[in-house]
């Protein structure tokens, strides 16, 4: 029996994490919402993964479609958005698209307040890969913890 964590990488994730093949194993299908979840709670996890540039686009020139996917993530038990840049770059306007940094930091608020999810800032994209590896482990242990304390009641 395989004991690595499954995660599944969606189909539309066009610069996938590799995840460390010891602790995981990974399958790429179409995810109802976000970038990364776990096989068996693809509608209870989900990690969505941004670019700096791509979150300052879907904030600031896409908000429309972003905001369908924050209110599927917002129904989810574990969920949240990663981004590859620190908030240091944000605030100093770290990006180049002319969008201000006072707009991009609010909604990135606006996101945490308004739907709920958190939005971790990690830095760069190696930083935010293990951060996304932890956090599906941490949900993983979370739901398998719980699944079996039923089991035993």
């Amino acid at each position: 029996m395989d004991s690595r964590i499954p995660i599944i990488t969606d189909t539309r994730e066009q610069e996938a994490y590799a995840f460390d093949s010891q602790r995981f194993s990974t399958v790429r299908r179409a995810l109802p919402a976000g970038d990364y979840s776990l096989d068996g709670s693809e509608t209870r996890v989900a990690v969505e993964r941004k670019s700096m540039p791509d979150f300052v686009s879907t904030v600031i020139r896409a908000r429309k479609r972003f905001h369908a996917e924050l209110r599927k993530l917002a129904e989810y038990e574990f969920a949240c958005v990663v981004v590859e840049a620190s908030l240091r770059d944000v605030l100093e306007g770290s990006y180049g698209t002319g969008a201000h940094p006072n707009a991009v930091f609010g909604a990135a608020i606006s996101i945490c307040v308004d739907w709920g999810i958190p939005v971790y800032f990690c830095g760069d994209r190696q930083t935010a890969r293990r951060f996304t590896e932890d956090y599906l482990e941490r949900c993983w242990r979370a739901i398998t913890n719980a699944s079996l304390g039923e089991a035993t009641q």
